[in-house]
C-alpha cells in the first residue's frame, strides 16, 4: 500500500487563498480546498480545528501578502513613505481584488478594528513630517485613508480605472489640503 500523501497546514492555506484570489471568499470551503489538493477532507480538519480558524488563517495570510505590497512599494523609493502606503494599498486594490475584498469589505462590529501596525507606522510619519501631535496626525491621515479607500474601492470593482500619475497627484492634492488646513487651525 502506497504511503499516505501528508497535506501540510501551509499547503492547505495558500491552497485556501489562491482559491479567494480566483473566486472570492465565498468559493472557501473544506469540500473545494481539498479538491484543489487532491485529498479528501480529513487534512483540513487535522490540521484546523475548525472552518474559523481556516479562514482566520487565510486572512492573516492575505494580510502578510498586503503587507509585502506596502514593503514593496516602500522599497521602491518612488514616492515618500507615507504615500507609498496610500500608493500600494490601491495598488493592492487593483491587483489583489478578492484579497482586498477579504481584508476590507468585512462586517467588523463583532470584532472591532484593532489598530495594525500600517496605521500606526503611517501616524508616526505624519508625525515626523509634519511635526503634528498625534491627534492632529490621527485626523490627518483617517481623513487620507477614506480618500485612499474610496479610490481602492473604486478600482477593485472595476468602477474606476485610474493610472499611477493620475492617483499620485490625486493623494497628493487630498494630503496638501487636508495639512494645510490643519496647519491654519492649530495657528488660530
Amino acid at each position: 500500500m502506497p504511503p499516505k500523501v501528508k497535506v501540510t497546514r501551509e499547503e492547505i492555506v495558500e491552497a485556501a487563498l489562491a482559491l479567494v484570489r480566483e473566486s472570492g471568499a465565498e468559493a472557501l470551503g473544506a469540500r473545494t480546498i481539498a479538491a484543489r489538493l487532491h485529498c479528501s477532507t480529513q487534512p483540513v480538519f487535522s490540521n484546523f480545528v475548525n472552518m474559523e480558524e481556516l479562514h482566520h488563517a487565510v486572512t492573516e495570510a492575505a494580510y502578510e501578502r498586503y503587507f509585502g505590497y506596502l514593503e514593496a512599494e516602500r522599497a521602491r523609493g518612488v514616492y515618500p513613505p507615507y504615500k507609498a502606503f496610500g500608493m500600494a494599498y490601491i495598488r493592492f486594490a487593483g491587483e489583489e481584488r478578492e484579497l482586498f475584498r477579504l481584508l476590507f469589505f468585512r462586517d467588523r462590529k463583532e470584532e472591532g478594528v484593532p489598530l495594525r501596525a500600517d496605521w500606526m507606522a503611517s501616524i508616526e510619519l505624519i508625525m515626523q513630517a509634519n511635526g503634528f501631535s498625534q491627534e492632529m496626525a490621527e485626523r490627518l491621515h483617517m481623513e487620507l485613508w477614506v480618500a485612499v479607500h474610496g479610490i481602492a474601492t473604486l478600482t477593485a470593482m472595476s468602477f474606476l480605472s485610474l493610472d499611477e500619475e493620475q492617483i499620485s497627484r490625486m493623494l497628493t492634492d487630498i494630503y496638501q489640503g487636508v495639512r494645510q488646513k490643519l496647519k491654519e487651525e492649530a495657528s488660530v
